[in-house]
This record gives C-alpha cells, sequence and structure tokens, in this order.
C-alpha cells in the first residue's frame, strides 16, 4: 500500500515549518506530501497563523526533488475552475510533474467571511459548483484545443491552455496530467461525481470496515458506468498518532488532545475514540492497522499529522513504509 503524509498548516505554521515538514517526508521516504487549504486556523484557537496552499506549494516545488505535492483538498469557492487549472499547472511545471490535485466543494463559512470570499450557504449548489470545476479541469487539461463547456455556474468557449498535457513530456510520476482526487464517504453523489471525473476517491474518517463498504459501492458504480474498477484509486485519510513505546505515545497523546483544546479529556479515552479509524499505537500496532485498512481495499493511506511540528514523529511513521 501507497503511504503519503498530509498536514493542516492553518495550525499556525509558516511556510519555513510547512518546508521542514515537506523535506521530513521526503527524507523518510513517503510518497506524496499532502496540505490542507484553509484560510482560517482550527482546530484549537482561532487567529493563528495561516498560509495559501497553491503559493506554499509553489515553494515546496522548488525546495524538494522527489516528493508529489498537493491539496487535500482545494474548495471550489477559493478560486474559478479556469484560473485554478492554470495555477496547478504552473505548480506542476516548477516541479517537473510532481502535483497532484484534490477537489472538494468546501464547508468552513467562516473563513469565507473573514476575506470576503462568496459563500453559496446550500451545499447542493457547492456541489455543483465543484462538478462544474471537475468538468473545466479535465477539458482544459484532455480535451484538444476548442473545446467548450456550458455549465450553470461557469462556461468556457474556445479552450486554449497551455502548457498541454498532450504525454509529450513526461511527468515525473508518469502520469499525464495531475491526479485527481475527490474525497468523501461514499454518499451517492460523491461517488457518482468521483466515477465520472476523478482518478481517485479518498475515504474520509472510516473504519476498515466502512473502507470496504464503501470500496465496493465503488467499484458497482464503476460497472455500473463501463469503467473499470481499478482505474479508480481507493484511498483513506486516516490521523496517526504513534510512538516507540507506549510512554512515547502517551506523551503524543496529551500533545494532541492539549492541540485540540480538550485538556480535560481523558487520554486513554480520547485515543479509544479513535482508534477505529486512525493509525495508533506503538509501530506493531500501527502496522496491523495498516494492513487492515490495505485488507479493505486500500490502495493508498494519507496518514493525517495533527502535530506537525513534531518531525520525530514524521520519521517514526516513515518506518510504517513497506520496502
Amino acid at each position: 500500500m501507497r503511504v503519503a503524509l498530509m498536514t493542516e498548516p492553518q495550525q499556525g505554521l509558516t511556510y519555513l515549518e510547512i518546508l521542514a515538514v515537506a523535506r521530513a517526508a521526503e527524507d523518510a521516504g513517503f510518497e506524496a506530501y499532502f496540505r490542507s487549504d484553509h484560510y482560517t486556523s482550527f482546530p484549537g484557537p482561532a487567529g493563528r497563523h495561516t498560509t495559501d496552499a497553491w503559493a506554499t506549494l509553489a515553494g515546496l516545488a522548488r525546495e524538494t526533488t522527489r516528493i508529489n505535492l498537493g491539496t487535500l483538498v482545494s474548495p471550489v469557492t477559493f478560486r474559478i475552475p479556469g484560473e485554478y487549472a492554470k495555477i496547478v499547472a504552473t505548480v506542476d511545471e516548477m516541479s517537473g510533474g510532481r502535483v497532484e490535485c484534490g477537489v472538494g466543494a468546501g464547508w468552513n463559512e467562516t473563513e469565507h467571511a473573514e476575506l470576503g470570499i462568496p459563500y453559496p450557504t446550500e451545499v447542493k449548489v457547492r456541489i455543483d459548483m465543484m462538478e462544474e470545476e471537475l468538468a473545466i479541469l479535465r477539458g482544459l487539461w484532455d480535451e484538444p484545443d476548442g473545446w467548450s463547456f456550458e455549465g450553470e455556474h461557469w462556461q468556457v468557449r474556445d479552450s486554449l491552455f497551455r502548457p498541454r498535457y498532450d504525454g509529450s513530456t513526461p511527468r515525473a510520476d508518469g502520469r499525464r496530467r495531475p491526479n485527481l482526487i475527490v474525497g468523501g464517504v461514499g454518499k451517492p453523489r460523491s461517488i457518482r461525481i468521483a466515477v465520472r471525473y476523478a482518478d481517485e476517491y479518498n475515504i474520509s474518517s472510516s473504519s476498515p470496515d466502512e473502507v470496504a463498504q464503501i470500496g465496493a459501492r465503488l467499484d458497482a458504480a464503476c460497472r455500473d458506468a463501463g469503467r473499470d474498477p481499478r482505474s479508480l484509486v481507493h484511498s483513506v485519510m486516516a490521523g496517526v498518532l504513534i510512538g516507540r513505546d507506549r510512554a512515547e505515545l502517551d506523551a503524543r497523546v496529551r500533545d494532541q488532545v492539549a492541540m485540540f483544546g480538550e485538556a480535560s479529556a481523558e487520554a486513554e479515552a480520547w485515543l479509544a475514540a479513535r482508534q477505529d479509524r486512525w493509525v495508533t499505537g506503538t509501530l506493531d500496532q500501527a502496522r496491523a492497522r495498516m494492513a487492515a485498512f490495505k485488507a479493505a481495499g486500500a490502495d493508498r493511506i494519507m496518514l493525517q499529522d495533527f502535530l506537525p511540528r513534531d518531525l520525530e514523529q514524521v520519521a517514526l511513521a516513515g518506518q510504517l513504509i513497506e520496502g
């Protein structure tokens, strides 16, 4: 099973701290580093340092050499789809073809209000926008010059996109264009959208049993649509909290509880409540949980690290990567 690292830099990380995490992930052998795309700080205290996801990824593109880079996920509300297609392609070129692209509908109304970003409050509208965005990304990247699109929210007429993803320039990961990722927990519309437009479906906050059930629905939807189920990667987003021994694990659990602003929580109970969905414990316990996700059909796992300044945990998590 392939392994990536994911962090939440809106927890107050500066660019230099994000760079340190990405380089630690590259040194540890992770195949990809993903970051969230948020403009307000959470979980924990509000008002901490935040950065723009794609501006920082552009920096990482020039200051790393091997690791893939991307967002999980970029809200459709933040950027016009055609502009977003150009931003992603630009950072991809800067990285030598190492970019992946996660797309979402957006959900945090506060961060939109704070910056004056329009936020349609109806979920269906935002999902409609996301579906149009995916159609535009695929069209601008995959279709020939002159491709057009007439949507409710956006229209593209006589497209001309450069540089083209025409296969003439090999990318570092062997793909013709950036990997397109849609996330969710197996709801029918998210599955339908992924089957039509995405290369990967990222399952979040789910146990191995739930991952297996969602995977079966994804495979069935692919077959119903005439798509080879093997062409849609199944991945999992799982929190990670590990230690070399129980004492080190307990110390990280206390740090994690404090970071979430839940200092009154009992650490053992806090961890137990997440064990079905997270990769936790000592290395042997964490490997067993990884194996359970793999057996459930996960092709890749994104280890979601909520202690990103703890670079020792990043290095330790690298030991979970299969040789």
